[in-house]
């Protein structure tokens, strides 16, 4: 054993070693049910462990010893799989020094990523056997009860076995979908954790940090896939913001009153390299556009100098390559800012009949920003408290009814 250390950085081991020991056990074993469970309780020891006993000098080789050992328990459980029992403990004693030095975490996230299972378990299965992530923190990082966490994993795992799936690399036909699934799933997961879709927080971190880390890691798994590297450039400048998002209180600051001063400057740097790297060398996909748009936001040092006709070109592009209600919401403020919010309500009344879009909270607090730029403010104070009633986010219903607060009528006064 070696000697302590912080406790940050040792969360931080855990969360990078959690998927490279669960792909060893698969690997050897073939069964990812058996092998997840076993892989979170040596989490849960060397959680326990190590602060007391210092770190050992092969951690990965611990943990995969571990938990290999306590897989074997759980075989010994299950009469069905007795007979597997021996070969099993044959693997689980080997030395740590003839164990696999492969990292399989991108072959665990296609597992976890795979077309069988629904968009919530692929997140809630990512997080837990490629994050490292316990039941209990998911729960608490997406606000839902533990139960509710732990059957959607278990499910996950069943449906995987009864699809017959297998831990390896797809094959190359099949690549480009499961990779699209990939990031589809980090970026839900990095949304949710931005932009919290209930509950009294706006912002999640231990969410943010988590996607930005795995798709860090899929980025250097996968260096030349222009996706990989918008969706990290994506995600790097948008969280660059939030240090300016939220007042003390947690209330939410729009990004046009956000005080720039605060972002971070790191982040930005790194993300606008990595679009410009990107967007030059590699076919141009939807995260790319969405980090280029995001790109424009961040270099603009007030919010007055935003180049607004850069922004609509890249929304036309974005609506043309991957059209969504999302997208069509964007362009409106776009359209907004360059042409009058006139012209952005008349594009809103055409947005809105998405059926995606409808009763969506966000249609009614961008009709109530343009009728408030319109002068419009009964009308605009409206639309802000029907936003209000709309959304499950506290923040932002605090937000919306300040805003419909300020455009109240005020008493006149008696001549």
């Amino acid at each position: 054993m070696t000697g302590g250390i912080e406790s940050t950085e040792f969360e931080g081991l855990l969360r990078d070693l959690a998927p490279q020991v669960l792909g060893a056990l698969v690997r050897r074993t073939g069964d990812f049910d058996s092998s997840e469970d076993a892989v979170q309780e040596a989490l849960l020891a060397a959680s326990t462990q190590w602060p007391r006993q210092g770190l050992p000098s092969n951690p990965k080789g611990w943990l995969i010893t571990v938990a290999s050992r306590r897989r074997i328990e759980l075989v010994r459980q299950d009469a069905a799989r007795r007979s597997r029992e021996e070969t099993a403990a044959l693997l689980a004693d080997r030395a740590p020094e003839t164990l696999s030095e492969v990292d399989d975490s991108l072959a665990l996230l296609m597992l976890c990523c795979h077309p069988s299972l629904t968009p919530v378990s692929q997140v809630a299965l990512t997080l837990r056997a490629v994050g490292g992530l316990t039941t209990a923190e998911i729960a608490r990082a997406l606000l839902v009860p533990e139960p509710t966490v732990a059957q959607r994993i278990s499910r996950a795992k069943q449906r995987i076995k009864a699809s017959g799936a297998e831990f390896r690399m797809p094959a190359p036909d099949e690549r480009p979908a499961r990779i699209a699934a990939v990031l589809h799933v980090l970026y839900l997961v990095f949304n949710e954790g931005y932009t919290a879709s209930s509950g009294s927080a706006l912002v999640r971190v231990e969410l943010t940090a988590e996607a930005i880390r795995l798709t860090r890691q899929l980025r250097a798994e996968l260096p030349a896939d222009g996706e990989v590297a918008g969706l990290l450039a994506l995600m790097l400048l948008t969280d660059a913001r939030r240090p300016a998002r939220t007042r003390p209180n947690g209330s939410l600051i729009p990004l046009a009153e956000q005080d720039r001063r605060l972002w971070d400057g790191g982040a930005i740097n790194e993300g606008i390299a990595l679009i410009t790297e990107t967007l030059a060398t590699a076919p141009i996909g939807p995260y790319q556009l969405q980090a280029a748009i995001a790109a424009v936001h961040d270099e603009a040092t007030r919010a007055e100098d935003t180049d607004w006709r850069q922004i609509l070109v890249l929304y036309d592009l974005l609506g043309r390559l991957a059209p969504g209600p999302a997208v069509m919401l964007n362009r409106v403020v776009a359209v907004a800012m360059i042409h009058g919010p006139r012209a952005g309500l008349q594009e809103l009344a055409t947005a809105e009949t998405e059926p995606a879009l409808a009763a969506h909270h966000r249609v009614d607090a961008v009709r109530a920003h343009l009728l408030e730029l319109a002068g419009d403010h009964e009308a605009a104070r409206a639309a802000y408290l029907q936003a209000a009633r709309r959304t499950l986010s506290v923040p932002e219903q605090r937000y919306l009814e300040s805003r419909a607060a300020q455009l109240a009528p005020r008493a006149g006064v008696a001549s």
